[in-house]
Parts: structure tokens; C-alpha cells; sequence
């Protein structure tokens, strides 16, 4: 590995939220790892709570935090 790809990984935000999938939910991801499939932000806060991150809802919105990809932000409906 690089060390400019060495730079991305640590500067990258450790909660990943997918696109919308086809049913609808996004998956929620912790540095790779799956945590589930959510169809609210309260899901996801529960999803995230439930692994150690008791202010969750202050995450959603920043950046160095939670990447939204695929759709926009906050919207769980079927791709």
C-alpha cells in the first residue's frame, strides 16, 4: 500500500452509509464492517448506539464521521 493510499484510509470516515438498495434500506458499515440494514436515521442511530456510540445522532451530519453514498442523505426509499 502506498502512502498516499495509507493517508486516505485514516483520513476516511470510519461509518459508511450505501446507497439505497432496490427494497429500500441502506446499509450501514463501521470501518467495513456490516452493522445492518436501515430504513430511518433512527435506525441508523440505534445501529450505531448499539456498537458503542452513545451520541450517534450528532454523527449523522458530519462528515469526518458518516459518508452518505448513493441518493442523497436521510432518504431510505427503493433505488
Amino acid at each position: 500500500m502506498t502512502a498516499q493510499a495509507s493517508e486516505v484510509l485514516a483520513t476516511a470516515a470510519p461509518i459508511v452509509v450505501r446507497p439505497p438498495t432496490g427494497t429500500g434500506g441502506r446499509r450501514v458499515t463501521v470501518r467495513g464492517q456490516i452493522l445492518g440494514l436501515a430504513h430511518s436515521d433512527d435506525h441508523v442511530v440505534k445501529l450505531l448506539r448499539a456498537v458503542g456510540l452513545p451520541s450517534a445522532q450528532d454523527l449523522l451530519d458530519d462528515p469526518l464521521w458518516v459518508t452518505w453514498r448513493g441518493g442523497r442523505a436521510h432518504r431510505y426509499d427503493a433505488a
